[in-house]
Formats: C-alpha cells, structure tokens, sequence
C-alpha cells in the first residue's frame, strides 16, 4: 500500500527520485502511464500486470455482448500506448519520458502521492489546485467516525 506526500524535484534530464520509502517494492520495475486529472500513475511491475488482467476480464465481451464498447477500446488505447516501464536506478530515480511530463505539466517541482494500490506524480501547483477543490468536496461528503 502507497500512503504519504512526498515533494521531489525532476532534474534537468527528466529524472525523479522515488521516495525512499517506495524504493525497495519498485526496485524490480515499475510501469508509468498517464492517470486522471492529469497526473502520473505508477505501479508496480506486478501490480500493473494484475490491473491489466482486471482491465482484460472486465472487457470480455459476456454472452450478449456483440464487441467491446467504443469509448472502453479507446480507454485502453491512451492507457496502454502512453505506459512506460523502467527499473529505478540504484539512487532511485527514474526517467518521466517526455510525453508523459507534457501531459502532466510537469515543471522542476513535483508532488508524489500515495494512492492505496498505485503511485501518483503531479506538478505541485497543479495539485496544490487540485488538493484545494478536493478538500472542500471531502470535508462536505465525510461522516463523523463512531467508535
């Protein structure tokens, strides 16, 4: 599980260092792809092997399914056509092709969160905005916690 908010800088050459506490369960790849909101996802190798085969299952098309779904085909297309893997170098960091920081927005200083079974990247401002309207919704959305 990936909690936590991390600050980073990309260096000149496109390069982030993973969180030190992330680096051990990436340390045998990783698979970055573009993610909602126009951010960055990141999974393990492993964990991204297993969203696929969900994605896979999910659109088999059943008995009474003529073929998958348009807007499901052309999800899968700009999930899987902008996927990167890599391996982490040995300071931990890991080069955001340059397609994937164009989309981004991505600017020297980034923000890595974590988000349960995946890591995000985002440019600090834009998640700085992104963190503000968010708030305001989950603070209006929560329940109190009972004991």
């Amino acid at each position: 599980m990936f909690l936590g908010t991390y600050t980073p800088s990309l260096d000149d050459k496109g390069r982030l260092i993973l969180p030190a506490r992330f680096r051990e369960e990436l340390a045998a790849g990783l698979v970055v792809t573009k993610g909602q909101e126009r951010c960055l996802a990141v999974w393990t190798a492993a964990g991204f092997a297993e969203l696929t085969e969900q994605m896979r299952s999910a659109a088999r098309p059943g008995p009474a399914d003529a073929v998958i779904g348009r807007s499901s085909r052309d999800y899968h297309r700009v999930f899987f056509a902008s996927a990167y893997d890599c391996v982490p170098d040995s300071q931990g960091r890991i080069v955001i092709p340059v397609p994937l920081r164009q989309y981004a927005g991505l600017t020297r200083e980034c923000v890595v969160i974590g988000a349960d079974t995946r890591l995000e990247i985002w440019d600090a401002e834009a998640w700085a905005d992104y963190l503000s309207q968010a708030e305001s919704a989950y603070s209006a959305t929560g329940t109190e916690a009972t004991p």
